[in-house]
Formats: structure tokens, sequence, C-alpha cells
């Protein structure tokens, strides 16, 4: 399993507090003092969750700790929930070319440009971008659509081209998907 990091930015008492009863928490504590150093730790750590008293719009997962007193076992279970959170939104994001895909939204994302898609074209496209080779018609019916191969339908070829057309009328790009004799492909 994968340690839960806590970081603790420009809150030293929170720090001492949890330093304290570290020997029973499930997380590895740092304190951290400025924002390089910040960055420098949030970019060798994978599962992290930052916490402070105050709100810093350009940092990721961060916890803004504010109504204080708090019970010490109702901020462990806070924080426990904000790692959830972490997790549940670092695993609906997927990467494809220079486009970043959620999944909990259904958006692909290029820049700052958000298309907004279905959820058959969401899984479209994340099982073209997982195979290797183009992907005929006959697997799309069977793994995406879940049809059968003997049933003759151009659902498959439908579905493709207005996917494609989409992107290309909102991004400019006519290679996302590419067309190949044998199928379809994302490369």
């Amino acid at each position: 399993m994968t340690s839960q990091n806590l970081i603790i930015y420009k809150f030293n008492s929170l720090y001492h507090i949890l330093e304290e009863l570290n020997s029973d928490l499930n997380f590895e504590i740092t304190y951290v003092e400025n924002e390089n150093l910040l960055n420098e730790k949030t970019k060798i750590l994978n599962n992290y969750l930052i916490i402070t008293n105050k709100k810093y719009s350009n940092i990721q997962n961060l916890f803004i700790l504010e109504n204080l007193p708090l019970n010490i076992f109702k901020l462990v279970e806070k924080i426990n929930i904000e790692f959830l959170k972490v997790k549940f939104n670092s695993q609906s994001k997927v990467q494809i070319k220079n486009y970043v895909i959620d999944l909990n939204s259904r958006e692909i994302q290029l820049n700052n440009l958000k298309l907004k898609l279905t959820e058959k074209e969401i899984n479209t496209i994340t099982y073209l971008s997982k195979q290797d080779k183009p992907v005929n018609i006959n697997q799309l019916q069977e793994k995406v659509w879940s049809y059968q191969s003997d049933i003759e339908t151009h659902t498959v070829e439908t579905h493709i081209y207005r996917l494609r057309k989409k992107i290309s009328n909102f991004f400019n790009d006519n290679k996302f998907i590419v067309s190949k004799k044998n199928g379809y492909q994302i490369k």
C-alpha cells in the first residue's frame, strides 16, 4: 500500500500536534514553510494532502483547516476523507496524447478548452487508447457496445464518425482517432 503523505504547510502549531500523535496515525507527516520546498516535495510524492489554515489558489490537493478547535478524531476523519477525494480525483484523470480525459465529468480537455463527451464516447476513446494496433469494428462492437460480432450494424462507424467530427470541430484535430484499413486507432 502506498503511504499517505500529509504535508503541513505554514501551519506550525498543527504540525507539532500531529507529530506528537504520529505513532498512532497512518500518515507520513512533513512540515514545509515555503513554496519552493512544497513544490519539490510534491514532485516526488504520489499520494499527498497539503493541510494549511489559509487558501492558496495555486496549490493542488489542498485541505484548509479553518474551524478550530477541532476534536482530534474528527480531524483524522476529515483528513482520511480528503485523502479519499484526492485518490478518487487522481484516478479519474487519463492522459491521452496531449489531452486529459476526466472520467468523472466526462470531459476531454486540451489546454483550457473542455469538451463534454458521452459515456460511450469516453469508453471508445479509453478503449482505443489502450490498444497498440488498430481496432476493427467487430472488436469495438464486442468490447465497447457489447454487441455480438455477427450482427450487421453501422452503429460503430456512425459513432466514430460523429466523435471524430466533434473533436475535429472543437479542437481542430483531424488526427486524434485515425482510420486505418483494418480499424481505428489513437496513437
